[in-house]
């Protein structure tokens, strides 16, 4: 050792030392610490529902409010599998402590998220966020709604696309109609007066009827030998492959895609990219109504790839969770549909939402669109007329119904220039044969103006500078910060109980974070 050099010295370490008196975990978890903020308010949530899910007699159950705080702390700790809770409960105190030294099996936790949870879990998160409003950390009048695309945990390679199912319908359809044109050649007696009206209608079993009649007719005739085959091929396979589109065709619904291995999972093009080529990905739109503070107010789950569809039966959800509907609506242009502003309308909802130009106008004036756009057109209410640009007057002839996907009916109305014949302005305006027509919904430039108006105040910018922070802030801190991005059930049901477990978690992490 070095002439000037100090001896080192270390702290006592006796790892088998004993307490004179044991410490419990209540000793060490600070005060503070965010575990007793979700066991403080769990224990206040009424479990009534759940407990009556349970039935009598027969070994006793691990309590469910133990499972359910076992849960969503571990949501909030990112620990999303279930083996990794159940070893949790014997490995780290504040699962110890939320779970009274109980360790109970992944199975157990498993069938708690996915069987008792199921009917419970939404009531359960109502009840912590009118806790949330009764303690004035939450205030559901102003709301913002966004949404995010989750993958699913469906295989990402079992697919069924409903437009593939329409194309083997019409090859099928084709591919019969040849048969039974053959076998008219080859057996025009027996087949007589007995043609289809229309090959792409039939049903399983009237194909299955039909290539009954092609083969007695051409039973004994002299016919060729790949025809034959292509006959016995067709009456053996046909009828149950068309039974099989019958079924996904069932499933599909409305959507054009789902998994096989998650029938509610549509295929979406997902923010996660990894190999850069535009991938679909089995998965869920998740909508949340959040408010100040990025505390979430509202979650639901939708197969649609786009918001469009969505912000309707999600305020219907918000409305039967706590009996009435939050004052103003903020959200993007992906919910500003004619059908969506009108909901708004009638249901005295504040809307500012914005339309698809609303960022473009304000980036580039009023003009963001060509001035023969018929938005940018002036129109004359006392008239019943528009004005093009070279000063000329398009008239009203009539009006016709448009029908949305989700079945909102539009009224749109036409408007005819008087004479565009000369105009100098033709080839810049209207490229089309005669006069030019337009269409309009005189609704939703109605709409689009109160809502760009809202937009516009003080109020209006301040809302949207809180909706790019509270709305896709909660996604990001979900996703990026939490590293949730990909559901692990299966099913829309289920998936909906883990998005209540993230929702809850979220919640109780900004309450802790407050406290």
């Amino acid at each position: 050792m070095a002439k000037n050099q100090r001896t080192p010295s270390f702290k006592d370490y006796h790892q088998g030392q004993a307490f004179l008196l044991p410490p419990t975990f209540d000793d060490l978890i600070p005060q503070n610490h965010a575990v007793r903020v979700v066991s403080s308010i769990l224990d206040r949530v009424d479990l009534e529902a759940l407990l009556k899910s349970y039935d009598g007699g027969g070994a006793s159950s691990y309590h469910p409010r133990m499972l359910l705080k076992v849960l969503v702390y571990g949501y909030l700790c990112n620990i999303y599998s279930t083996r990794k809770l159940e070893e949790a409960t014997s490995q780290n105190i504040h699962f110890m402590w939320l779970s009274g030294m109980s360790i109970p099996d992944h199975n157990t936790i498993a069938r708690f998220r996915t069987g008792k949870l199921k009917t419970v879990c939404k009531q359960i998160f109502t009840q912590v966020v009118l806790m949330l409003v009764e303690s004035g950390h939450v205030d559901l009048k102003q709301v913002y709604t966004d949404g995010t695309k989750i993958e699913s945990r469906a295989n990402r390679y079992t697919f069924v696309w409903g437009k593939a199912i329409k194309t083997s319908r019409k090859r099928i359809a084709s591919q019969l109609e040849e048969l039974w044109s053959y076998a008219e050649q080859m057996a025009q007696d027996e087949l007589k007066e007995s043609r289809p009206e229309s090959f792409s209608s039939l049903t399983p079993e009237q194909v299955d009827q039909t290539l009954d009649r092609i083969h007695k007719a051409i039973k004994d005739k002299p016919i060729d030998s790949k025809k034959r085959q292509k006959v016995n091929y067709a009456k053996k396979n046909w009828p149950d492959k068309l039974r099989e589109y019958d079924q996904k065709e069932d499933i599909l619904g409305d959507r054009n895609s789902y998994s096989k291995t998650d029938p509610d999972a549509t295929f979406m093009r997902m923010k996660e990219d990894h190999m850069l080529n535009g991938q679909l990905k089995p998965g869920y739109n998740i909508q949340f109504t959040t408010v100040k503070g990025q505390f979430i107010a509202h979650y639901s789950i939708h197969p649609n790839p786009t918001d469009t569809l969505t912000l309707i039966p999600h305020l219907e959800g918000f409305k039967q969770a706590y009996g009435y509907y939050p004052q103003a609506e903020v959200a993007d242009a992906g919910y500003g549909s004619e059908e969506n502003l009108n909901y708004l309308n009638n249901n005295n909802i504040d809307a500012y939402v914005k339309h698809n130009y609303f960022d473009r106008e304000q980036k580039e004036g009023v003009k963001a669109l060509s001035e023969y756009h018929p938005d940018n057109l002036p129109y004359d209410a006392d008239q019943d007329c528009f004005h093009c640009p070279a000063g000329k007057k398009l008239v009203f002839i009539g009006s016709s119904m448009q029908i949305t996907a989700s079945g909102y009916k539009r009224t749109l109305s036409k408007y005819q220039s008087i004479d565009c014949g000369d105009c100098p302005l033709r080839a810049k305006c209207h490229k089309g044969k005669g006069n030019r027509i337009i269409e309009v919904s005189h609704l939703l430039r109605n709409l689009r103006k109160k809502a760009t108006e809202r937009l516009l105040t003080e109020e209006g910018i301040e809302h949207r500078k809180r909706r790019a922070i509270d709305s896709e802030g909660t996604f990001g801190n979900i996703k990026a910060n939490h590293r949730f991005r990909r559901f692990n059930t299966c099913g829309k049901d289920n998936v909906s109980v883990e998005v209540g477990l993230l929702a809850l978690a979220q919640n109780l992490r900004k309450w802790a974070n407050l406290s």
